[in-house]
């Protein structure tokens, strides 16, 4: 049996089912269309594992395959699950393409998404602002994302952006002569322009001058990214949360947890509305 390396979450993991050559070229078609792969790889680890334990050894799927896989995902939360069908339906399909009878799950019905976004009043977001300006370190840490986080706060609410996509921005990709940034790596695969006002330039230039002083490698390069730790490096989207939470524990604005926010994705849910 053929064995799928793929790289997951920082290591080495290899699908082991019969359905392992499938994935693999799955994957390849997903990455040829330009799309990312990180769901899609956590996804298949997943169902690998299930038909590994269950012995499955045609290379077709059931509906009651299906059903006794979701039986074992008590634990999943709505969109979680909603996510996984998606990933499934469409495998189930490409099999079906080449020739391989599949049973084809319907999706979840969305009204059983249990999330409701997070919107800041104006007076939250000032504080979220001045708190960002404050966070300070009780020790040297050239591992920390602290210099980015209050422009970088500055910038999702001001454009819009998602996390990871102001986390994908480089230095090439901001146009101050035309004052807008190239955002390259959207959820929708698809480039776009977002303009950038003159606070916000401010903002950003005042923390490049910040940032290009730093004993690093490159930081002004054109290929580097422009949010950066203080040793130079890029940082996740979870970094930038650790922080977020930090400045909201600061404001006094609860947070829940388990995926129940506010997220600093909800700085956009933000933007949008107070942009109307």
């Amino acid at each position: 049996m053929s064995r799928k390396e793929v790289f997951f979450m920082d290591k080495q993991v290899k699908y082991e089912s019969v359905f392992a050559p499938y994935f693999d070229s799955f994957l390849k078609m997903k990455d040829t269309m330009g799309y990312g792969l990180y769901k899609y790889e956590r996804i298949f680890l997943d169902l690998d594992r299930f038909f590994l334990k269950s012995r499955a050894t045609a290379t077709y799927i059931s509906s009651e395959q299906i059903a006794a896989w979701r039986a074992t995902r008590v634990n999943d939360k709505a969109r979680t699950l909603y996510d996984k069908y998606s990933v499934l339906s469409q495998f189930c399909k490409y099999m079906c393409h080449l020739g391989h009878e599949c049973y084809i799950p319907r999706l979840p019905r969305r009204k059983d998404l249990d999330f409701i976004p997070y919107v800041f009043t104006h007076e939250q977001m000032r504080c979220i602002f001045q708190e960002c300006n404050r966070l300070n370190l009780f020790r040297g840490n050239m591992n920390t994302a602290l210099v980015a986080i209050p422009a970088l706060i500055r910038f999702l609410y001001s454009t819009g952006a998602r996390i990871n996509e102001a986390l994908s921005i480089r230095n090439m990709d901001i146009d101050y002569q035309n004052h807008q940034v190239i955002i390259r790596k959207t959820k929708n695969k698809m480039q776009r322009i977002v303009p950038i006002n003159p606070s916000l330039e401010e903002v950003m230039k005042q923390y490049e001058g910040y940032r290009d002083r730093m004993p690093v490698e490159g930081p002004a390069d054109k290929e580097h990214f422009f949010f950066m730790k203080a040793n130079g490096k890029t940082f996740t989207n979870s970094t930038a949360y650790r922080w977020f939470k930090k400045v909201l524990k600061q404001c006094g604005i609860p947070h829940i947890g388990k995926m129940q926010g506010p997220r600093i994705h909800d700085i956009r849910h933000t933007c949008a509305v107070h942009s109307l």
